[in-house]
C-alpha cells in the first residue's frame, strides 16, 4: 500500500468530521463526572508533569479494577476526557483508574509504553487489585504492550500482574505509519516502529485472555490490525478473541463502553469480575 493511501486509511479525524462533536461530548460528561464523583484526582505515579492518574472507587474495597488508557497517536489527549467512562462502570460496581502519559515528540512510543508499566505498577502498590486493562486507539496499542509485558522484569509486582486486555481500535503494526503525517511527532524508522509493535513482540503467555474490538465501519487497515493481532496471539496459545461492532466508527465505538446494554460493556464487566477473583 502506498504511503498516501496509509494517509487516509489512519486519518480518522478526516474519516469522521463529527469527531469534533462527539469529543466536545465526552468532555462535557467527564467534567460533569470528575466534579460529581468521589474520586481521588491527579495522583502522582512519576515526576513527569502528566505522569498523574484519576482513580475512580467501587462500591467495594477492594472492587475489580477497570484501567482506561486513552488515545491520540500517542501526540494528544488527556484522561481528563474520558472521565465519563468511569460513571457507568463504577455503577456497576468496578473501580476505574485513568492514567495520562507524556506525549510525542518530547517523548517516544517506547517511553510511553514505560510509563504505562510504571503506572501500573504505582497502581497495583496502592489497590493490589488485577486490573482489566483498556485502551483505545494508542491506548489499544498500549494495552496490548501491557499484556505483552514480561513483568516478572519489572520489579515488586506479580509476574501475571496484566492478566487480560480490551483494546478498542488498537493499532499493533506501526510500520505502515512512518511514511504518514502521523510520524512527524511519533519519529519512527522502520526498525523502530518494528520495535515499538506488539504484533511482532513474543505473545503474552497461554493463560492470558485478549480482545480486540474495532468498529464495523473503521477503515480497512483498523480491522486488518484487529483481525491480525487476535489471530497471531491465537496461534500462540493466548485466549485472543477480534470482535467487531457494527455500525460504529472509530469514535461511536467507545460509546459502547459507557453502555450498560452492550455487549462490550458486558463483557468488560465479567472479564474485570473474573480476573480479580482469580
Amino acid at each position: 500500500m502506498r504511503s498516501s493511501d496509509y494517509e487516509a486509511q489512519y486519518d480518522n479525524r478526516a474519516r469522521v468530521p463529527e469527531h469534533v462533536t462527539i469529543n466536545a461530548r465526552w468532555s462535557e460528561a467527564s467534567i460533569d463526572y470528575r466534579r460529581k464523583a468521589a474520586g481521588q484526582l491527579d495522583i502522582a505515579y512519576g515526576l513527569g508533569e502528566r505522569q498523574r492518574y484519576d482513580f475512580f472507587p467501587g462500591r467495594a474495597d477492594p472492587a475489580p479494577l477497570v484501567v482506561y488508557i486513552h488515545g491520540g497517536y500517542w501526540q494528544r489527549g488527556d484522561r481528563k476526557d474520558y472521565a465519563f467512562l468511569a460513571r457507568e462502570l463504577n455503577a456497576a460496581g468496578l473501580a476505574v483508574a485513568l492514567p495520562s502519559y507524556s506525549l510525542c515528540p518530547a517523548v517516544s512510543v517506547m517511553d510511553i509504553v514505560g510509563e504505562l508499566r510504571q503506572f501500573l505498577a504505582a497502581l497495583w502498590q496502592m489497590t493490589r487489585v488485577y486490573p482489566l486493562v483498556i485502551g483505545h486507539s494508542a491506548g489499544g496499542h498500549l494495552t496490548a504492550a501491557m499484556l505483552a509485558t514480561d513483568w516478572r522484569q519489572a520489579g515488586d509486582v506479580p509476574a501475571d500482574l496484566v492478566r487480560a486486555g480490551y483494546a478498542i481500535s488498537g493499532i499493533f503494526d506501526l510500520p505502515p505509519l512512518v511514511g504518514t503525517s502521523l510520524n512527524l511527532a511519533l519519529g519512527l524508522s522502520a526498525e523502530s516502529a518494528r520495535a515499538a509493535s506488539p504484533m511482532f513482540w513474543p505473545p503474552p503467555p497461554k493463560a492470558r485472555v485478549f480482545a480486540a474490538a474495532v468498529g464495523g465501519l473503521e477503515s480497512e487497515e483498523f480491522l486488518r490490525q484487529s483481525q491480525a493481532i487476535a489471530h497471531t496471539w491465537r496461534q500462540a496459545g493466548v485466549t485472543a478473541e477480534d470482535v467487531v461492532v457494527a455500525n460504529t466508527n472509530h469514535f461511536t465505538i467507545v460509546d459502547e463502553l459507557a453502555r450498560p446494554t452492550s455487549p462490550m460493556f458486558k463483557s468488560v464487566v465479567a472479564l474485570a469480575r473474573t480476573i480479580a477473583a482469580r
